[in-house]
């Protein structure tokens, strides 16, 4: 394990106040609880550990997704051999958060999230979640702005078929998006 140096206390409570929206991301992007801490447990240590190489004053966040989105795709090639939950056991048992506002179920939605590519689940869930924009998107994700746009699109119309709508703009993505990710009483670490 590689020794890390203290880190300035208020860059210390940034890097901690990403967390939430780390592990968002990151179980957004897996879609596996146990993955997800360890994705964000590996981009402190990393960033932790190469703390001197950030340019202060820059984009802490912008920083620490790309060290996440990096793990991430890196973790990916070696395991996108492995079976991924052919019968939806593992789906099932994900939470269901009350109050639905519709037919669509957020068991659906995260059923319909699993399917899409990654770049286009990556994209939607970068804008429809976390609320960046399409500029900070495509910053993070190190392509351009309309690559991210169609990415979204994409994304969406997909999400409107594999949820049998009409039409992409029945459904309210974002927040469903937002709301289906949310699960209650998971800590982030």
């Amino acid at each position: 394990s590689p020794r890390l140096s203290p880190v300035e206390p208020a860059l210390r409570d940034q890097m901690l106040g990403q967390l939430p929206h780390l592990r968002a991301f990151a179980l957004s992007l897996t879609n596996n609880p146990t993955w997800a801490d360890d994705l964000v447990q590996d981009t402190i240590l990393r960033a932790w550990a190469n703390m001197a190489r950030f340019e202060r004053g820059t984009n802490l966040s912008a920083w620490l997704f790309t060290i996440l989105r990096n793990l991430f795709y890196s973790a990916y090639r070696k395991r996108r051999h492995e079976v991924r939950d052919p019968e939806g056991v593992y789906v099932g048992c994900l939470a269901v958060l009350p109050e639905q506002e519709s037919a669509l179920t957020f068991a659906d939605l995260r059923r319909a999230l699993v399917q899409l590519p990654p770049e286009q689940r990556e994209a939607v869930l970068l804008v429809g979640a976390e609320g960046r924009s399409y500029e900070d998107a495509a910053n993070l994700c190190g392509v351009a702005v309309g690559t991210i746009k169609s990415r979204v699109n994409r994304a969406r119309t997909q999400l409107a078929m594999l949820l049998q709508m009409k039409d992409r703009h029945d459904l309210d993505p974002d927040r469903q998006i937002l709301a289906a990710l949310q699960m209650p009483g998971v800590k982030v670490l």
